[in-house]
Protein backbone atom coordinates (compact mmCIF):
# COMPACT_ATOMS: atom_id res chain seq x y z
CA UNK A 1 0.00 0.00 0.00
CA UNK A 2 0.80 3.45 -0.37
CA UNK A 3 -0.33 5.62 2.53
CA UNK A 4 -0.63 8.91 3.21
CA UNK A 5 -2.37 11.78 5.38
CA UNK A 6 -4.22 14.31 3.30
CA UNK A 7 -6.27 17.56 4.42
CA UNK A 8 -9.84 16.05 4.85
CA UNK A 9 -11.00 20.06 5.11
CA UNK A 10 -11.66 19.06 9.04
CA UNK A 11 -8.07 18.61 9.76
CA UNK A 12 -5.46 15.67 8.82
CA UNK A 13 -7.18 12.14 7.90
CA UNK A 14 -5.53 8.76 7.12
CA UNK A 15 -5.52 7.07 3.54
CA UNK A 16 -4.36 4.60 0.77
CA UNK A 17 -3.77 5.76 -2.48
CA UNK A 18 -5.97 3.39 -4.88
CA UNK A 19 -5.02 3.85 -8.50
CA UNK A 20 -5.39 8.13 -9.53
CA UNK A 21 -7.73 8.60 -6.13
CA UNK A 22 -6.90 8.52 -2.38
CA UNK A 23 -8.92 6.10 -0.05
CA UNK A 24 -9.78 7.75 3.14
CA UNK A 25 -9.33 4.68 5.20
CA UNK A 26 -11.19 5.59 8.53
CA UNK A 27 -14.29 6.50 6.55
CA UNK A 28 -14.30 3.58 4.60
CA UNK A 29 -13.50 1.34 7.98
CA UNK A 30 -16.87 3.40 9.51
CA UNK A 31 -18.86 2.26 6.50
CA UNK A 32 -17.37 -1.50 6.64
CA UNK A 33 -18.46 -1.64 10.05
CA UNK A 34 -15.00 -1.63 11.75
CA UNK A 35 -14.67 -0.09 15.31
CA UNK A 36 -11.53 1.33 16.82
CA UNK A 37 -9.71 2.01 13.11
CA UNK A 38 -6.83 3.92 13.53
CA UNK A 39 -7.65 7.49 12.98
CA UNK A 40 -3.30 8.60 11.85
CA UNK A 41 -0.71 7.64 10.87
CA UNK A 42 1.09 6.95 13.50
CA UNK A 43 -2.43 5.18 15.35
CA UNK A 44 -1.66 3.18 12.10
CA UNK A 45 2.10 1.96 12.47
CA UNK A 46 1.58 1.58 16.26
CA UNK A 47 -1.27 -1.04 15.42
CA UNK A 48 0.88 -3.26 13.79
CA UNK A 49 0.35 -6.24 11.26
CA UNK A 50 -3.81 -6.50 12.62
CA UNK A 51 -3.86 -2.47 11.62
CA UNK A 52 -2.04 -3.02 8.18
CA UNK A 53 -4.42 -6.32 7.33
CA UNK A 54 -7.29 -4.70 8.29
CA UNK A 55 -6.10 -1.23 5.75
CA UNK A 56 -5.37 -3.86 3.28
CA UNK A 57 -8.80 -5.07 3.14
CA UNK A 58 -10.17 -1.29 3.28
CA UNK A 59 -8.16 -1.08 -0.17
CA UNK A 60 -9.33 -4.16 -1.69
CA UNK A 61 -12.68 -3.34 -1.30
CA UNK A 62 -12.37 0.46 -1.79
CA UNK A 63 -16.31 1.87 -1.43
CA UNK A 64 -17.24 4.68 -3.59
CA UNK A 65 -18.73 7.05 -0.92
CA UNK A 66 -14.88 6.72 0.93
CA UNK A 67 -12.86 7.77 -1.95
CA UNK A 68 -11.29 11.35 -2.52
CA UNK A 69 -10.84 13.03 -5.69
CA UNK A 70 -7.33 15.21 -5.74
CA UNK A 71 -7.17 15.70 -1.81
CA UNK A 72 -4.17 17.63 -0.81
CA UNK A 73 -2.14 16.10 0.58
CA UNK A 74 0.62 16.56 3.62
CA UNK A 75 3.16 14.98 4.90
CA UNK A 76 2.29 11.60 5.42
CA UNK A 77 3.79 11.46 9.13
CA UNK A 78 2.98 15.05 9.93
CA UNK A 79 5.12 15.70 13.00
CA UNK A 80 7.67 12.29 13.85
CA UNK A 81 8.21 11.54 17.29
CA UNK A 82 12.17 11.53 16.02
CA UNK A 83 13.69 12.34 12.96
CA UNK A 84 17.70 11.29 12.60
CA UNK A 85 19.17 11.63 8.86
CA UNK A 86 22.34 9.23 8.93
CA UNK A 87 25.35 8.48 6.58
CA UNK A 88 24.20 5.34 4.88
CA UNK A 89 25.63 6.99 1.25
CA UNK A 90 29.05 7.56 1.90
CA UNK A 91 30.49 8.31 -1.84
CA UNK A 92 28.36 11.62 -2.08
CA UNK A 93 29.76 12.38 1.87
CA UNK A 94 33.28 11.77 0.33
CA UNK A 95 32.89 14.29 -2.12
CA UNK A 96 30.68 16.75 0.22
CA UNK A 97 33.58 16.40 2.91
CA UNK A 98 36.39 17.10 0.32
CA UNK A 99 34.90 20.18 -0.93
CA UNK A 100 33.08 21.29 2.69
CA UNK A 101 36.83 21.18 3.94
CA UNK A 102 38.15 23.00 0.58
CA UNK A 103 35.79 25.92 1.38
CA UNK A 104 36.78 26.37 5.07
CA UNK A 105 40.37 26.28 4.34
CA UNK A 106 40.29 28.67 1.69
CA UNK A 107 37.90 31.09 4.16
CA UNK A 108 40.64 30.76 6.78
CA UNK A 109 43.17 32.11 4.46
CA UNK A 110 44.74 28.40 5.32
CA UNK A 111 46.54 25.78 1.97
CA UNK A 112 44.40 23.52 0.61
CA UNK A 113 43.88 20.38 2.45
CA UNK A 114 44.34 17.22 1.61
CA UNK A 115 42.53 13.98 2.09
CA UNK A 116 43.30 12.39 5.86
CA UNK A 117 41.19 8.98 5.19
CA UNK A 118 42.41 5.68 4.41
CA UNK A 119 43.24 5.30 0.58
CA UNK A 120 43.16 9.21 -0.17
CA UNK A 121 39.38 9.37 1.01
CA UNK A 122 38.27 12.47 3.08
CA UNK A 123 35.86 10.87 5.25
CA UNK A 124 37.21 9.16 8.54
CA UNK A 125 37.47 5.62 8.73
CA UNK A 126 34.57 6.00 11.15
CA UNK A 127 31.94 6.41 8.26
CA UNK A 128 33.10 3.05 6.86
CA UNK A 129 32.53 1.14 10.59
CA UNK A 130 29.40 2.41 12.02
CA UNK A 131 26.01 4.23 10.89
CA UNK A 132 26.90 8.04 11.84
CA UNK A 133 23.72 10.48 12.07
CA UNK A 134 22.76 13.48 13.92
CA UNK A 135 19.20 14.03 14.72
CA UNK A 136 17.07 16.33 12.29
CA UNK A 137 14.58 18.98 12.91
CA UNK A 138 11.41 17.18 13.32
CA UNK A 139 9.11 19.80 14.01
CA UNK A 140 8.98 21.58 10.72
CA UNK A 141 8.14 18.83 8.21
CA UNK A 142 6.51 20.34 5.34
CA UNK A 143 5.09 17.48 2.57
CA UNK A 144 4.73 17.43 -1.11
CA UNK A 145 3.78 20.78 -3.04
CA UNK A 146 3.91 22.51 0.06
CA UNK A 147 5.94 25.98 -0.02
CA UNK A 148 9.70 25.72 1.86
CA UNK A 149 10.04 29.42 3.46
CA UNK A 150 13.93 30.07 3.65
CA UNK A 151 14.41 31.37 6.79
CA UNK A 152 16.84 34.00 5.63
CA UNK A 153 18.16 35.43 2.58
CA UNK A 154 20.23 32.56 1.38
CA UNK A 155 23.94 32.40 0.16
CA UNK A 156 23.72 28.43 -0.78
CA UNK A 157 20.44 27.01 -0.93
CA UNK A 158 20.72 23.38 -1.80
CA UNK A 159 18.22 20.34 -1.51
CA UNK A 160 19.15 16.41 -0.85
CA UNK A 161 18.02 13.69 -2.45
CA UNK A 162 17.46 10.94 -0.20
CA UNK A 163 15.05 8.22 1.12
CA UNK A 164 13.91 7.20 4.55
CA UNK A 165 12.70 4.38 6.28
CA UNK A 166 9.90 4.50 9.01
CA UNK A 167 10.25 2.00 12.02
CA UNK A 168 6.99 -0.21 12.05
CA UNK A 169 7.45 -1.49 15.55
CA UNK A 170 9.07 -0.77 19.15
CA UNK A 171 11.76 -3.21 20.05
CA UNK A 172 15.21 -2.95 21.65
CA UNK A 173 18.05 -4.96 20.74
CA UNK A 174 17.07 -6.03 17.13
CA UNK A 175 18.71 -9.08 15.91
CA UNK A 176 20.27 -8.42 12.08
CA UNK A 177 18.93 -11.74 10.95
CA UNK A 178 15.25 -10.09 11.16
CA UNK A 179 15.70 -6.64 11.12
CA UNK A 180 13.92 -5.81 7.72
CA UNK A 181 10.71 -7.23 9.63
CA UNK A 182 10.67 -4.05 11.92
CA UNK A 183 10.56 -1.38 8.54
CA UNK A 184 7.41 -0.17 8.05
CA UNK A 185 7.78 1.50 4.87
CA UNK A 186 9.60 3.62 2.50
CA UNK A 187 9.80 7.52 2.06
CA UNK A 188 10.98 10.06 0.07
CA UNK A 189 13.45 12.90 2.38
CA UNK A 190 14.62 15.86 1.25
CA UNK A 191 16.89 17.11 3.54
CA UNK A 192 16.94 21.00 2.64
CA UNK A 193 20.74 22.45 3.27
CA UNK A 194 21.08 26.51 4.02
CA UNK A 195 25.18 25.41 2.90
CA UNK A 196 26.47 29.23 3.98
CA UNK A 197 25.45 28.74 7.54
CA UNK A 198 26.22 24.63 7.97
CA UNK A 199 29.33 25.23 6.56
CA UNK A 200 30.76 27.85 9.76
CA UNK A 201 29.04 25.67 12.20
CA UNK A 202 30.75 22.71 10.81
CA UNK A 203 34.24 24.33 11.26
CA UNK A 204 33.70 23.51 15.01
CA UNK A 205 33.22 19.86 14.24
CA UNK A 206 29.73 19.70 15.53
CA UNK A 207 27.18 18.90 12.80
CA UNK A 208 24.97 20.70 10.24
CA UNK A 209 23.42 21.94 12.93
CA UNK A 210 21.77 26.02 11.99
CA UNK A 211 22.70 24.64 8.37
CA UNK A 212 19.66 22.53 8.38
CA UNK A 213 17.79 23.41 11.19
CA UNK A 214 14.21 24.84 9.31
CA UNK A 215 12.63 22.53 7.03
CA UNK A 216 12.59 18.56 5.86
CA UNK A 217 10.24 17.30 3.32
CA UNK A 218 8.68 13.94 3.55
CA UNK A 219 6.02 12.43 1.11
CA UNK A 220 4.16 12.02 -0.61
CA UNK A 221 3.42 8.58 0.88
CA UNK A 222 4.89 6.07 2.88
CA UNK A 223 5.11 3.03 0.47
CA UNK A 224 4.94 -0.09 2.72
CA UNK A 225 7.31 -2.89 2.43
CA UNK A 226 5.62 -5.41 0.51
CA UNK A 227 5.17 -2.90 -2.28
CA UNK A 228 9.42 -3.83 -3.29
CA UNK A 229 10.78 -6.79 -4.21
CA UNK A 230 13.80 -5.29 -3.53
CA UNK A 231 13.72 -1.80 -1.91
CA UNK A 232 17.85 -1.69 -2.45
CA UNK A 233 17.63 -1.46 -6.54
CA UNK A 234 15.25 1.54 -7.06
CA UNK A 235 16.00 4.87 -9.44
CA UNK A 236 16.16 8.12 -7.57
CA UNK A 237 15.97 11.53 -9.51
CA UNK A 238 16.39 15.08 -8.64
CA UNK A 239 14.74 17.69 -11.53
CA UNK A 240 14.87 21.59 -11.05
CA UNK A 241 12.41 23.02 -12.95
CA UNK A 242 11.85 20.01 -14.85
CA UNK A 243 15.29 20.35 -15.56
CA UNK A 244 17.44 16.47 -14.20
CA UNK A 245 19.61 17.37 -11.95
CA UNK A 246 20.50 14.05 -9.99
CA UNK A 247 20.10 10.84 -10.50
CA UNK A 248 21.44 7.75 -8.40
CA UNK A 249 20.27 4.10 -7.03
CA UNK A 250 19.43 2.97 -3.23
CA UNK A 251 21.79 -0.04 -4.54
CA UNK A 252 24.99 2.32 -3.98
CA UNK A 253 24.11 2.21 -0.08
CA UNK A 254 27.21 1.68 1.99
CA UNK A 255 24.98 0.17 5.08
CA UNK A 256 21.40 0.00 4.91
CA UNK A 257 18.61 0.59 7.06
CA UNK A 258 18.91 -2.83 8.61
CA UNK A 259 22.18 -1.94 10.04
CA UNK A 260 20.86 1.62 11.40
CA UNK A 261 17.79 -0.74 12.91
CA UNK A 262 20.10 -2.62 14.39
CA UNK A 263 22.74 -0.23 15.74
CA UNK A 264 20.00 2.37 16.85
CA UNK A 265 18.76 -0.24 19.32
CA UNK A 266 21.70 -1.27 20.84
CA UNK A 267 20.93 -1.55 24.38
CA UNK A 268 18.19 0.89 24.31
CA UNK A 269 14.33 1.28 22.69
CA UNK A 270 13.59 1.78 19.04
CA UNK A 271 10.02 3.41 18.71
CA UNK A 272 7.70 2.65 16.46
CA UNK A 273 6.97 5.77 13.85
CA UNK A 274 10.76 7.03 14.21
CA UNK A 275 12.28 8.05 10.92
CA UNK A 276 15.62 6.84 9.41
CA UNK A 277 16.92 9.29 6.44
CA UNK A 278 19.50 7.72 4.66
CA UNK A 279 21.97 10.30 3.65
CA UNK A 280 22.05 11.76 0.37
CA UNK A 281 23.13 9.55 -2.74
CA UNK A 282 25.89 10.16 -4.89
CA UNK A 283 25.73 13.63 -6.92
CA UNK A 284 22.65 13.97 -5.00
CA UNK A 285 22.48 17.77 -4.35
CA UNK A 286 23.86 21.15 -5.77
CA UNK A 287 26.64 21.06 -3.47
CA UNK A 288 28.57 18.39 -5.54
CA UNK A 289 27.61 19.84 -8.84
CA UNK A 290 28.45 23.40 -8.03
CA UNK A 291 24.59 24.31 -8.18
CA UNK A 292 22.66 26.78 -6.26
CA UNK A 293 18.43 26.98 -5.97
CA UNK A 294 17.09 30.04 -6.58
CA UNK A 295 14.17 31.77 -5.15
CA UNK A 296 11.18 30.00 -6.82
CA UNK A 297 12.50 26.77 -7.84
CA UNK A 298 10.38 23.50 -7.87
CA UNK A 299 12.40 20.95 -6.72
CA UNK A 300 10.80 17.45 -7.76
CA UNK A 301 12.64 14.38 -5.73
CA UNK A 302 11.30 11.09 -7.48
CA UNK A 303 11.97 7.43 -6.11
CA UNK A 304 10.96 4.30 -7.73
CA UNK A 305 7.67 2.58 -6.47
CA UNK A 306 6.96 5.57 -4.02
CA UNK A 307 6.52 8.42 -5.95
CA UNK A 308 7.32 12.54 -6.59
CA UNK A 309 8.13 14.78 -3.51
CA UNK A 310 7.75 17.73 -5.10
CA UNK A 311 8.08 21.49 -3.14
CA UNK A 312 8.99 25.59 -4.42
CA UNK A 313 11.53 27.23 -2.37
CA UNK A 314 10.84 31.02 -1.25
CA UNK A 315 13.40 33.44 -0.37
CA UNK A 316 12.28 36.05 2.20
CA UNK A 317 13.40 38.90 -0.51
CA UNK A 318 11.59 37.25 -3.38
CA UNK A 319 15.12 36.95 -5.35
Amino acid sequence: MRLVTFNSGNGAALGAIVEDKVLDLPAAASIAGLSNFPTSMQALIEAGEQGLEAARSLVATAPAAAMVDSPRLLAPLPQPIRLRDTCLFLEHMDVSAGKIAKAQAKAAGHPEPTPKGTGGRWLHDEFYKQVIYYNADHLHIHGTDSDIHWPVQPGWADYELEWACVVGKTAINIERSVARNYIFGFTIFNDWSARDLQIPFMQANLGPAEGKDFANSIGPCIATLDEFEDPYDLWMTAKINGELWSSGSTRSMHHLFEDALVQFSRGRTLFAGEVIGSGTVLSGCGLELNKQLSHGDVVELEIEGIGVLRNRILFPNGA
